[in-house]
């Protein structure tokens, strides 16, 4: 290897200043506070094609080295106000020269001053005189290394860089997935409910037009019925006052006729026959009151609340409900007490009212069927119905309260659930209680809930505003 010391007569033949544009090898700064040393290494390396940068010192060196970052520097250690391992600090100790590869050079070679050109974060370290090949091996050993450590890290950037841009974007897509997926969900309970409602509402239309066309094919008949039969109670006590007369004016009867008074029993007869017709006129008001009942609960509704009877409503449903509180062979009647408090007129949907009404009655005799498969269950069935004015609250209020089995727990958090049912197939009234809560809360602005002890009963409450 060739031993290169400070030529005069070289420095003579290279210039000091830089040299030609970089050629692609790379950017050398070199700072020493001899002249000829920089001499040397500029003519040195530009031979080699480098670019090289002469600083006569540290701190012009930490100033200048902003104006064009190079890919190595050759640092001299021994330098007058500030020395190498200095600048090599501050050097490493700003973001923006960190990471540029820094060798030492010196005349001194103690190991100790070695280790500490290490420790202060230089990579390499060179001794005067300097040996051209060493110098070359050196420079070009570490500036590929700086680039190749230089496109690794824009890689790896630009790697997480990318990286970072498809996490955002998979963060937006997720986003917009589960935004999308909440939203069809929402779109499927809504379809969901919709369907129930349709089916419900349906199913409940049929009851009512049936119910309907049932009650004014009974009010025909009954109504002929009912406006004849006061005549015929008129035209029965015509004749039998004909009769009593013809008894009291033909003392002595003709035999024929006395044999036919005693055979049809004459005088029961005029006793039993107003009867007779008197129970016939009773049995056609009753029918027509069945008949009205069914009307009431069949009523259309409006597409605005009217004022309605919340008594009318209870009874129309107890009445179409009446088959069901007889004595059926498998368990005794069911005892239904009304406690009807005096409540005034309420302005509501009078066909969907009645529903929950018909529902909630429903519910608890099935809830008594129910109770009366238990044989220790010895319990009289009842039905309670209690209605109030509630003043403070400004609301009329209804409580259907049953002494039959109770829910358990979990039936008892899922009443009010769409689709839950605890009924099999072709029972029920076809109405849920998710329907009925949706009827009272969204359709009247009202409240409904229950309380439900195992063993004991349930008991629901309704309140509707009075205004």
């Amino acid at each position: 290897m060739l031993n290169l010391s400070p030529n005069p007569n070289h420095s003579q033949q290279k210039s000091t200043s830089c040299s030609p544009p970089n050629s692609g090898l790379g950017n050398i700064l070199v700072v020493d506070d001899t002249p000829a040393n920089l001499q040397l290494l500029i003519g040195l390396l530009s031979d080699k094609g480098y670019t090289v940068r002469p600083i006569p010192s540290g701190k012009l060196a930490l100033q200048g080295i902003h104006l064009d970052y190079p890919d190595l520097i050759l640092l001299d250690i021994q330098m007058p106000d500030m020395d190498g391992y200095e600048v090599c600090k501050r050097l490493k100790a700003d973001e923006r020269t960190r990471d540029i590869p820094v060798i030492f050079l010196s005349a001194l070679n103690d190991v100790f001053d070695k280790i500490k050109a290490f420790q202060v974060g230089g990579i390499d370290y060179i001794t005067k005189p300097f040996h051209a090949e060493e110098v070359f091996a050196r420079v070009k050993t570490h500036i590929t290394l700086y680039r190749l450590q230089k496109q690794l890290q824009e890689k790896t950037e630009d790697r997480d860089r990318q990286i970072q841009e498809k996490n955002i974007l998979l963060e937006e897509t997720i986003g917009n997935l589960k935004s999308t997926n909440q939203e069809l969900k929402e779109n499927l309970g809504q379809l969901k409910k919709a369907q129930l409602q349709l089916v419900q509402s349906e199913k409940m239309a049929t009851l009512g037009q049936l119910v309907a066309g049932i009650a004014h094919e009974i009010n025909n008949p009954v109504g002929f019925i009912e406006g004849n039969i006061n005549y015929a109670l008129d035209y029965v006590r015509d004749l039998i006052d004909l009769v009593t007369l013809y008894q009291d004016k033909l003392s002595d009867p003709d035999p024929e006729i006395q044999d036919c008074i005693e055979e049809i029993d004459l005088d029961f007869l005029i006793e039993d026959l107003p009867k007779t017709i008197e129970s016939m006129k009773t049995g056609a008001d009753r029918i027509c009151n069945i008949s009205t009942a069914l009307r009431t609960f069949s009523r259309a509704d409006t597409d605005c609340k009217v004022k309605f009877n919340i008594h009318d409503g209870i009874d129309s449903a107890l009445l179409i409900l009446k088959h069901r509180l007889k004595d059926n062979g498998d368990r005794p009647s069911i005892e239904v007490i009304k406690q009807y408090g005096e409540l005034p007129e309420v302005e509501c949907f009078p066909g969907k009212l009645n529903q929950v009404f018909l529902n909630l009655l429903a519910n608890a005799i099935d809830a008594l069927d129910e109770a009366y498969q238990q044989p220790s269950d010895s319990r009289s069935q009842k039905i309670t119905i209690r209605t109030e004015v509630q003043p403070q609250k400004n609301q009329a209020t209804v409580w259907i309260e049953d002494n039959g089995a109770g829910m358990p727990e979990d039936v008892q958090n899922k009443v009010f659930e769409h689709l839950f049912t605890t009924k099999t197939v072709g029972k029920g009234t076809g109405l849920g209680l998710s329907i009925a809560h949706e009827i009272i809360e969204d359709k009247h602005n009202g409240q409904i809930w229950f309380d439900s002890v195992l063993g004991e009963g349930t008991k629901f409450a309704i309140a509707l505003p009075l205004s």
